[in-house]
């Protein structure tokens, strides 16, 4: 007996699911102290590329972001922040997924280097003791977007990679109306 999905069904799924495989690498980043500050690292980020394979990624991803930063020690600021600079990102690197280099989709890369840099980094310098400076934002930007950087480009990329080279993509994402 054959039965059917509907493609609403499969978005709420994979999006559900996203969000919850990202709040799992996020506690998992914070209890290696790689989550949050000027210096992150967050595994979780590595699923920023997934925009690339279905539109589920984008509330699947936004919304894990938020639930991780009810932990964040800069409160609502990171809450409202991260996670609207979570959900920019994720729309353009939507927008971008038909853009390969070598096949691996490296300027849907890009947004969630740059919304993080640029939002996390003003939101971390608005913390610095000295108050916002030009500098502080500076180096604040520099730091998250390099650990943002780091992170796709050693897990994000090679996801993707592999998610289309295993034929995994195709698979999970062909109902998701992509």
């Amino acid at each position: 007996m054959k039965t059917t999905v509907s493609r609403r069904t499969v978005f709420l799924v994979q999006g559900a699911m996203i969000a919850a495989l990202y709040v799992v690498l996020t506690f998992l980043s914070s209890a290696m102290g790689l989550a949050y500050g000027p210096v992150q690292f967050r595994l979780s980020e590595a699923l920023t590329i997934l925009p690339v394979f279905t539109p589920a990624a984008i509330p699947g991803i936004t919304i894990g972001c938020l639930i991780s930063n009810l932990g964040s020690p800069y409160g609502v600021v990171d809450i409202l922040c991260g996670t609207g600079a979570t959900l920019l990102a994720a729309v353009m690197s939507y927008q971008l997924r038909r853009f390969r280099l070598r096949g691996l989709p490296v300027l849907s890369a890009l947004p969630p280097v740059l919304c993080n840099a640029l939002v996390i980094g003003a939101e971390l310098a608005f913390f610095l003791p000295s108050g916002f400076t030009a500098a502080g934002f500076f180096a604040a930007g520099v730091s998250v977007g390099a650990g943002e950087l780091v992170v796709l480009a050693v897990l994000g990329l090679p996801l993707a990679f592999l998610l289309e080279k295993s034929g995994t993509a195709q698979k999970l994402f062909q109902q998701s109306g992509y």
